[in-house]
């Protein structure tokens, strides 16, 4: 039986406008779910809602609020094998990601539940007697989080758990074409107790959302939004946000370099560059954009990355394979586009282009009725190609060559992103060169471009973001705001760098 899904506002099914039909990408004709899809009207009663609720919410201590998240992650785990195939059913994403994708949910539910007895203040000293000053954090108030479908479940929990822990109340609303996987994840949430309207989830297309979200701002019911998606609709995004003088949290594309060096393991760069460019069929805002490999190295990396490429895996998301389909037709369209990016002085390196037809076949998959594609390796790549500056969001690499470490870091920092980054050395001069003057928020060493962990903040810089980092402590500064206390208990009025003592130095002294 197809699902049915709806938003939830208040704890209560919400009216549709409209209908969106989410297919999977492995087999299109098979129908995961329908939904309906809200109007820009529902999108920002739901802030009001969020407003009402999150007034209680935030009265709930915070080691209380803590407890809740601890809940989230067991649910989530004792769900994973079924929120899992859920996610590779919608999006095509295979079930080994999947389930890691799920596991980062419990991971950053772990993480936070702890917070709740962490989200510390200062006492701090006074400048003048019989008075003591204070920091405290509070909750920012509603969140409108906006999330994209290729990570649809582990990068929203990046946002809703620490802005719940804070004590926040959140509007979500996720990709159409995730919206399954979604609704299941908010079920999950719903379970664990959150009182109703604290988190609403809202399914609306992009002009709908925009609409109702600028009309929230306008009635002051949102303080924060997280945006998860294009580099081209975040800077909407943040354009609306800085009208009404807010600072967003936007994570956006990449066109992520991996710089490979005469001494590196060749065979482990190869390994990165195949999972770092093809896994999840390059459609992660990690994916590899430019290998960057010195000339001395070129020709034998090429040679082995090509091989590898061309044997590997793809096909049915439920089996073993690097690859499965790209997430909707909308990308599918879109990658073929930037297949024409590909020029005369360009090489591909791996074989066929394309769709995997029963006419042009991976090995003997032949794609049967899914969004398959070849994954594509450029050689030859320059410094002004299209394919070189821009972001490729498929499963499509680019190679370059370079002479000096300098001329590594001046190419791998041109497209002007700046979310994750790679080296491949045993040099620790060259990777403490590298760090300091790579503009990526995130970079790896002897590792892949993609992988993130619970713990360390994860963000970009230029076209891929606005310096706002998720995970770890330092996401709660998204979704918190510093209030600076001082006590005078000294009964008299003492005014700051006026009324303090002055101990006055002999400045002229001077041994004999």
């Amino acid at each position: 039986m197809t699902r049915q899904i709806v938003s939830v506002v208040g704890g209560k099914d919400a009216a549709s406008a409209g209908t969106y039909v989410s297919t999977n990408p492995a087999s299109t004709k098979e129908t995961v779910a329908t939904v309906g899809l809200a109007d820009a009207a529902t999108f920002a009663s739901a802030c009001r809602t969020a407003k009402e609720a999150q007034r209680e919410w935030a009265k709930v201590p915070a080691p209380v609020r803590g407890r809740v998240i601890a809940s989230i992650g067991r649910l989530v785990e004792a769900n994973a094998e079924a929120l899992a195939r859920l996610v590779t059913e919608e999006i095509g994403k295979p079930y080994k990601e999947a389930l890691g994708e799920v596991r980062e949910i419990v991971d950053t539910c772990d993480f936070f539940l702890g917070e709740g007895r962490r989200l510390y203040g200062q006492t701090v000293p006074s400048e003048m007697p019989d008075k003591n000053l204070f920091t405290f954090r509070n909750p920012v108030g509603v969140a409108a989080v906006i999330t994209a479908g290729n990570f649809p479940v582990a990068v929203p929990s990046w946002y809703l758990v620490p802005a719940l822990l804070c004590g926040n109340a959140v509007v979500w609303k996720p990709a159409e074409y995730a919206a399954a996987s979604a609704h299941a994840m908010f079920r999950l949430f719903a379970a664990a107790g959150l009182p109703d309207g604290v988190l609403n989830i809202v399914f609306a297309d992009g002009e709908q959302t925009f609409a109702g979200l600028e009309a929230a701002l306008e009635e002051g019911t949102v303080q924060k939004i997280g945006f998860t998606g294009s580099s081209e609709v975040g800077r909407k995004v943040g354009e609306l946000a800085g009208r009404h003088l807010q600072s967003p949290c936007l994570e956006l594309g990449g066109k992520n370099p991996m710089v490979v060096m005469p001494d590196a393991d060749l065979d482990l760069a190869v390994e990165g560059a195949l999972f770092a460019g093809f896994g999840t069929a390059g459609q992660r805002c990690t994916s590899l954009g430019t290998v960057i490999v010195h000339e001395s190295v070129h020709d034998e990396f090429v040679e082995r990355f090509a091989r590898a490429v061309q044997n590997a895996k793809i096909g049915d998301p439920m089996g073993d394979v690097l690859a499965g389909p790209l997430l909707d037709q909308k990308f599918a369209d879109r990658y073929e586009e930037f297949l024409t990016w590909i020029q005369p002085h360009h090489t591909v390196v791996s074989g066929s282009t394309g769709r995997i037809t029963a006419g042009n076949p991976h090995h003997e998959f032949t794609g049967d009725d899914g969004l398959y594609y070849h994954p594509v390796v450029v050689d030859g790549v320059r410094a002004d190609d299209r394919i070189f500056l821009e972001e490729t969001f498929g499963p499509l690499v680019g190679v370059t060559t370079f002479r000096t470490l300098d001329e590594a870091i001046e190419l791998a920092n041109l497209p002007g992103y700046g979310l994750s980054s790679s080296i491949y050395t045993i040099n620790p001069a060259h990777v403490f060169r590298f760090r300091e003057s790579i503009s990526a928020g995130m970079l790896s060493v002897n590792n892949s471009t993609s992988g993130a962990e619970a713990h360390l903040p994860f963000g970009g810089n230029g076209k891929s973001g606005n310096g706002s980092r998720q995970s770890g402590v330092w996401v709660l500064d998204q979704f918190t705001r510093w209030q600076a206390m001082n006590w005078d208990h000294s009964g008299r009025l003492q005014k700051a760098q006026m009324d303090v003592a002055d101990i006055t130095p002999d400045l002229g002294f001077r041994l004999p």
